[in-house]
Protein backbone atom coordinates (compact mmCIF):
# COMPACT_ATOMS: atom_id res chain seq x y z
CA UNK A 1 0.00 0.00 0.00
CA UNK A 2 3.00 2.26 0.79
CA UNK A 3 4.10 2.21 -3.11
CA UNK A 4 0.88 3.42 -4.07
CA UNK A 5 0.75 6.12 -1.96
CA UNK A 6 3.96 7.21 -3.28
CA UNK A 7 2.62 7.32 -6.24
CA UNK A 8 0.11 9.84 -5.50
CA UNK A 9 -3.27 7.29 -4.70
CA UNK A 10 -5.00 9.86 -2.31
CA UNK A 11 -7.07 6.49 -0.77
CA UNK A 12 -6.50 3.15 -0.44
CA UNK A 13 -8.46 0.11 1.54
CA UNK A 14 -6.99 -3.04 2.41
CA UNK A 15 -10.12 -5.24 3.42
CA UNK A 16 -8.54 -8.34 5.40
CA UNK A 17 -12.16 -10.56 5.64
CA UNK A 18 -10.32 -13.27 7.91
CA UNK A 19 -9.48 -10.78 10.71
CA UNK A 20 -12.55 -8.41 9.92
CA UNK A 21 -10.26 -5.74 9.69
CA UNK A 22 -9.96 -2.46 7.35
CA UNK A 23 -6.48 -0.58 7.24
CA UNK A 24 -7.56 3.22 5.61
CA UNK A 25 -4.59 4.72 3.82
CA UNK A 26 -4.47 8.14 2.81
CA UNK A 27 -1.90 10.69 1.93
CA UNK A 28 0.07 12.29 4.40
CA UNK A 29 -1.89 10.45 7.30
CA UNK A 30 -0.97 7.96 9.58
CA UNK A 31 -3.06 4.46 8.73
CA UNK A 32 -6.47 3.94 10.74
CA UNK A 33 -7.44 0.59 11.15
CA UNK A 34 -11.04 -0.91 12.02
CA UNK A 35 -12.68 -3.65 12.68
CA UNK A 36 -15.26 -4.89 10.99
CA UNK A 37 -16.77 -1.88 10.11
CA UNK A 38 -20.26 -2.17 8.18
CA UNK A 39 -19.33 -0.13 5.35
CA UNK A 40 -16.63 2.58 4.05
CA UNK A 41 -17.30 5.87 2.45
CA UNK A 42 -15.61 7.31 -0.42
CA UNK A 43 -14.77 11.00 1.69
CA UNK A 44 -13.28 13.67 -0.91
CA UNK A 45 -11.87 11.29 -3.14
CA UNK A 46 -14.97 9.33 -4.20
CA UNK A 47 -17.94 11.51 -3.22
CA UNK A 48 -21.31 9.92 -2.19
CA UNK A 49 -19.72 6.42 -2.42
CA UNK A 50 -20.27 3.77 -0.19
CA UNK A 51 -19.10 0.37 0.20
CA UNK A 52 -21.31 -2.35 2.14
CA UNK A 53 -18.75 -4.38 4.10
CA UNK A 54 -21.78 -6.38 5.96
CA UNK A 55 -21.93 -8.97 3.07
CA UNK A 56 -18.00 -9.59 3.31
CA UNK A 57 -18.06 -10.33 7.40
Amino acid sequence: MQAYLENGVPLGWLINPQDHQVEIYCLHQEKVVLTEPTALRGEAVLPGFTLDLTPVW
